[in-house]
């Protein structure tokens, strides 16, 4: 017998026995595989049946609570928006009883804002931060709100490093500029000039068309004065 035959009778035997072996293993082991089965088909069966039968009406509950609660807010009743009325949930109870849901997580970011406009400004934070976003300039702007409560409570180095945090997310010329003011502000308060320069010309470079780089130049200059 050749070479090659030989390789290829041996190449057969080898690929008989392991199928032979496999054989053996699921007849000897056939009642565990049946049950490693049977809970993987539960598992499924109990992850579709939660999607659908539970998170997902939910959630459409949820939208519906928010609907009354979203209307105060915008005529600025924001303790209404906060805690309801006798017919409506406020943000509060929806961001407590759906916050699994994505109508209950934007109640925390409308509840932090109410805090915020009511001047509560640990609570504000407290709810802003449990707002999670894949929306990045959602996100920044929850940053930007929390930088906001921060400056409203004279920690201005804290705020201007959630400012910063903001800015250096999604970059686009509609909110960085105005977070970027915002930023610069908070570090002159915080007599951080070298910074405040920093974020300054940043606008002046980055964003040249945008309307904070109208005057952009008096607020380097401040900062280059301050700095000696």
């Amino acid at each position: 017998m050749s070479k090659e035959k030989q390789n290829r009778t041996d190449g057969f035997e080898q690929i008989e026995e392991a199928t032979i072996s496999t054989e053996q293993f699921i007849e000897k082991n056939q009642k565990l595989l049946i049950r490693i089965i049977i809970v993987i088909v539960v598992i499924i069966a109990a992850v579709f049946g939660y999607q659908r039968f539970y998170k997902a009406p939910r959630g459409e509950e949820a939208m519906r609570q928010m609907f009354m609660a979203e209307n105060y807010f915008a005529k600025d009743s924001f303790n209404l928006a906060l805690n309801g009325d006798s017919q409506y949930k406020g943000f509060l109870e929806i961001a407590d009883e759906y916050g699994s849901t994505p109508s209950g997580n934007l109640a925390n970011y409308y509840a932090g804002l109410c805090y915020l406009y009511l001047g509560d400004y640990n609570n504000a934070i407290a709810y802003l931060e449990k707002f999670t976003s894949d929306d990045l300039i959602f996100s920044d702007l929850a940053k930007s709100n929390i930088g906001d409560a921060y400056m409203q409570m004279g920690e201005y180095a804290k705020a201007a490093s959630y400012y910063a945090k903001a800015a250096n997310g999604n970059t686009n010329i509609m909110t960085t500029p105005m977070i970027l003011m915002k930023a610069g502000e908070a570090y002159e308060k915080a007599n951080d000039f070298k910074s405040a320069l920093g974020v300054y010309e940043r606008i002046e470079k980055e964003f040249p068309q945008s309307m904070e780089a109208r005057f952009i130049e008096k607020y380097i200059t401040r900062a280059k004065l301050s700095m000696k």
